[in-house]
């Protein structure tokens, strides 16, 4: 078999040998497989991999970028979170990387396009760590109510200051979400249940829970609200939402808690709203710039603002979020890998192929391509030479991807289907497995 592979990174050209059931799909050698996980990610998902039998390198903190380049140049798979930015400059040393796994919600440190254009498949969890997210902001909407982080300080340096001016119940008041995802949804229940009245705003059309009100502006939840949380992604049309002009907009007394993207608010302009006593408070849990590495010397304009609660992007970081987030991402890789699926994909077509039924030995082909006129008629050509079990083909923006499952004809060969696939024009890369 080592001589029909000539040629062939064995990790791309996958089956098993020619007693294999049909329905067993599984790498040509799985053990060739090799797994780069940085950031300390979930140990749920190091366990998936390591028993799925790949070879995983595993380090507990972002690597330099002179050593990320050099170690992604002979990997099949990545494993990050928020801190490794894996930029076009870099990927374009990722000769054998097949797919990224964020270990997070955020994909914007990866350059998604350049990724698909290299048939490198991307990986998120967008949900699994939702409830940590709200049950911190639900926390930090108390503790803004009740000035707690300026108590906590002050009783730090041996200051007592029992008071009550300024500090208030939540019951009664107005709760505005600003993006009314899978975290914005449970924050609403949970304010809800504590009595706040709740209005959001969202640009899609989402069903409210409970008593929410959806607003048609942002405007409105600005100048309504007494409590404004943001809960967007980092897009260009989210990118600094909120400056002076947004926060003036807001009621004198009035609170900011963002635990989205750093990109969405002005820190500048927030900071001189506190310090100015328009706004009586704000929780921050994400910065434009963040450190890659823990220790002191972190600069911001909010230090020493009042009422500021400042938190080290912790919104995800519980222990139950982190098991969930690398059970989903864990087995979210490992199934491409070893079976072609690209559900929950973030750059690439969502395709399913469950595997034959028939008893008739097969192997799955998997090609993945630029979207474009006639390459599906050159596939088909080429497998026209074999009896097709099962077929499916989608494309999302300039990629296309093809998975089937077909029969080896006896005078047919695996490196001669895995060579004819890949000589296409058009073909960005191909693999087989049984």
């Amino acid at each position: 078999m080592a001589a029909a592979n000539e040629g062939a990174d064995n990790a791309l050209l996958q089956g098993g040998p020619r007693n294999t059931p049909a329905r067993v799909l599984k790498p040509f050698d799985r053990g060739e497989i090799k797994v780069l996980l940085l950031e300390g990610v979930a140990e749920t998902g190091v366990e998936l991999l390591t028993k799925a039998g790949y070879q995983v390198e595993y380090h507990v903190k972002a690597l330099p970028v002179e050593q990320l380049i050099e170690k992604i140049a002979h990997v099949h798979v990545v494993g990050i979170r928020s801190k490794t930015q894996l930029t076009a400059e870099v990927l374009q040393h990722a000769k054998k990387l097949q797919a990224i796994g964020c270990f997070c919600i955020g994909t914007n440190q990866v350059d998604l396009d350049y990724a698909a254009q290299k048939g490198i498949c991307v990986f998120n969890s967008p949900f699994s760590n939702s409830r940590s997210v709200a049950e911190l902001v639900m926390a930090e909407v108390v503790c803004l109510a009740r000035q707690i982080a300026d108590r906590v300080r002050e009783m730090h340096d041996g200051n007592w200051q029992k008071k009550s001016a300024g500090c208030r119940e939540i019951r009664s008041k107005t709760l505005g979400i600003v993006g009314y995802g899978h975290i914005g949804t449970q924050l609403s229940v949970m304010a809800d249940a504590m009595g706040m009245k709740v209005i959001f705003f969202d640009v899609l059309q989402i069903m409210p829970l409970g008593t929410a009100q959806p607003m048609d502006t942002l405007d409105e939840v600005l100048e309504q609200a007494d409590f404004v949380t943001l809960h967007v992604p980092d897009t260009p049309e989210t990118r600094n939402m909120i400056t002076r002009e947004e926060l003036m907009r807001m009621k004198k007394g009035a609170y900011l808690i963002n635990a989205s993207r750093g990109t969405v608010v002005d820190i500048e302009a927030l900071a001189e709203a506190l310090r100015s006593g328009h706004l009586a408070g704000a929780a921050v849990d994400v910065y434009p710039s963040e450190p890659l590495a823990n220790g002191a010397g972190w600069e911001n304009p909010l230090r020493g603002c009042p009422n500021t609660i400042l938190t080290p992007h912790i919104g995800g970081s519980t222990e139950e979020a982190q098991y969930a987030i690398g059970v989903e991402v864990g087995a979210a890789l490992t199934k491409f890998v070893n079976t072609g699926c690209t559900l929950n994909a973030v750059n690439f077509p969502e395709t399913d192929l469950r595997p034959s039924t028939t008893t008739v030995e097969t192997a799955r082909i998997i090609n993945c391509h630029r979207n474009v006129p006639g390459v599906l008629k050159q596939i088909n050509k080429i497998l026209s030479d074999y009896n097709i079990e099962k077929q499916i083909s989608d494309s999302n923006g300039a990629v296309a991807y093809f998975m089937a499952d077909v029969v080896i004809p006896n005078d047919k060969t695996l490196a001669q289907l895995y060579m004819s696939l890949s000589k296409i024009d058009e073909a960005i890369n191909t693999r087989i497995l049984y």
